[in-house]
This record gives C-alpha cells, structure tokens and sequence, in this order.
C-alpha cells in the first residue's frame, strides 16, 4: 500500500494546506496558508468526546463516523468542487489522526493525490517552538530603548520605511505593550498563533544585517515573549531614544485618544494601579477622565507611574542599556522618515550600521 504520510519537512511540494481540525482549534493557530475543512464542528466535537467518556467509545466513534462522513460530503460539494484530478492537498488535525485520516482517504478514492501530515498539528506546534529556540542567536539586534512616549514604535516603522530590517514585535501581537496599550476593537491573537507569527517574522530575516527592534518587557499585554528571544536582547546593543517631556505628552495625547472614547473603560483599566499608586492618586486621575483634561493626566501618569516602572526594569532585562547611544527624537516631527535617515546615517559613521 502507498504511504499517505508526509513529514513536515515536505509541506512545500503540495499544493493546498487543509486543517481538518475544528473552527476554534484553527482560530487559534493553524499552518500558515492552512484551508480550514471541519470534519466536526465546534459544538459536535463537544458532542462526541461527551459520547466517548459516557456512554463508550464504540458508540462514539459510530456517531462520530456518521457525522465526519456528512461533513466531508459537504466540503466536497463547495469548498473542493473545482479542484482538479491531479490536486495534492496535505491534510492534517491535531496529531494525525482520524480526522485527517478519514478525510486523506475519501480524497484518495477520489483520485487526488492526498497526503496526511504526520504527526498533526502537534509536530508542526514543536517545529515552532524549537525555532523560536534557535533562531535568536543567529541575529544582531539594535534595541530601540527609551521612555514612554519617547515615539519608539513611530521610529521603527520610520526606518522599515527607509530599508531597515525591523522586528514589529507590538504589530505582531496586536498590542503596545503598556497597561493602557490594547488596541480599540483589536483582540491580541492566541499565545500559539502569536507564536507561529513570530516564527515566520524572524525566518524572513537576514543574519547578515543588523535586526531593529523595540525594548519589550517579558509580556506585551497577555502574550509572552520567548525565552531565548529575551536573552538574545539583553546582551545586544541599544539606542536610546529621547524625547521631551512635552513631545512625549503629545505623543500620548494622540496616541491613546480612543481611550477617552470609553471613560468607564479607561477608569477600570487605571484602577489596576491602585494597588502601586493607592486610591487617592487613581481616584485623580479618574477625574482628570471626566474632565477630558488628557494632557494633565497623561503628564501625571509619565511621572507618577511610567518613568519609575522604566527605570526599575528596563536595566535588569537590557544589560547594554547603560552604554546606550542617545538619539534625539521628536514623535511627532512631520517627516519621520528624515528621521529614521538620520539615525541610520549615524550608525554608519560610526560602523554599526
């Protein structure tokens, strides 16, 4: 009998990626260019993993069979209809099993050139760890350090934008990175499919030129960075962004207006605080919410709250940070571009460009 297993190592000789797994299972993390084609949806997986404890697994499996069958038929009718004869599709679930197998086989008896991933899902999920692992180590890093609202993230898109190799770290989880740092209307993705994003991000770099990149603490809102990503930083080279108070007040002003958009929301999120500030100072600063005095609050939170929490970790996680290079940086200059050129200009006169 033909072997319809494939490693890993062979996902790029087919020509589809199907995740027979359920819409929740891919929702939150999936092979890159995945299809998702449930054989069981969310609910009737429930159903029958219910079915298999309490009553018994023959039974189960019956039922289950029965529904798998239907929902192939289905896939078949709409989203494969236009495939043609010699379509190679690899098929995977969680660890390989049936589900993947059930449907790498009627794909079979069809005549299409169908492959089962070996091992599922989880193979590929280790695959990810283990590069997460690995791949820090072969990259230089130039750390984008600097207090909050000094414009770090402007400034790193800026030198994207003039041919610099960054790492987005905050773009890829969908967060800034501060308690107040959520994007409206944005959830962050799973740990898993954070994870597999930042895999990819790191592949596409190139050893051979420096990596910029934004000083993160060890979580950037629910997410965690990998371990060995944060060693790799510690020991690289910083930059240190500085701004002025004002421009960083500014900054914040325009940065985090749509918190102001939902005042009940906005007091929730700095009642966290309570417990480092006490409830006299928070009690303040959610009348300074009411009163949509947003530059006084945000100046009384530079002060009271971010410039302190700065100054107590950033030097334990960047061990370089007291040998920084300062940059002067203005995060709402109009032509940020011109500053990120004069940045690169800089370290290239001084050979660490």
């Amino acid at each position: 009998m033909m072997n319809t297993l494939a490693p890993l190592a062979e996902l790029g000789r087919f020509d589809s990626i199907v995740d027979a797994r359920t819409p929740l299972e891919f929702a939150e993390d999936h092979i890159p260019g995945a299809l998702n084609a449930p054989v069981l949806s969310n609910e009737e997986r429930v159903v029958v993993g219910t079915m298999y404890k309490r009553v018994s697994p023959f039974e189960a499996t019956r039922y289950g069979a029965a529904l798998v069958a239907r929902n192939i038929a289905a896939h078949l009718e709409t989203s494969f209809a236009d495939r043609p004869i010699n379509w190679k599709p690899l098929i995977y679930c969680w660890r390989g099993g049936k589900r993947s197998g059930a449907m790498t086989a009627w794909f079979r008896l069809i005549g299409w050139k169908a492959c089962q991933l070996e091992g599922g899902y989880r193979i590929y999920r280790r695959h990810v760890l283990e590069r997460l692992d690995a791949l820090p180590e072969r990259f230089s890093f130039r750390v984008l350090a600097g207090l909050t609202g000094s414009g770090k993230t402007r400034l790193l898109r800026a030198l994207a934008e003039r041919g610099a190799q960054v790492l987005d770290l905050e773009a890829l989880a969908r967060h800034r990175g501060s308690l107040l740092g959520a994007l409206p209307g944005e959830a962050q993705p799973s740990q898993k499919g954070f994870d597999t994003r930042l895999s990819q991000a790191i592949e596409a770099l190139d050893p051979a030129r420096p990596v910029f990149v934004e000083a993160e603490s060890r979580k950037i809102g629910q997410l965690q960075l990998p371990d060995a990503l944060m060693r790799r930083l510690a020991d690289s080279a910083c930059i240190r962004v500085e701004a002025g108070i004002d421009d960083r007040v500014a900054f914040l002003c325009e940065d985090y207006a749509a918190l102001f958009d939902a005042p009940a929301q906005f007091k929730a999120l700095l009642s966290c605080l309570v417990g480092q500030h006490g409830h006299r100072i928070v009690s303040r600063w959610h009348d300074l919410v009411d009163a949509n005095a947003r530059a006084e609050l945000f100046h009384d939170l530079i002060e009271r709250h971010y410039d302190p929490a700065y100054r107590r970790s950033s030097h334990g996680l960047f061990r370089e940070l007291p040998r920084a290079r300062p940059f002067a940086f203005r995060p709402n200059a109009g032509d940020l571009s011109r500053e990120a050129a004069r940045l690169l200009a800089q370290l290239e006169a001084e050979g660490e460009g």
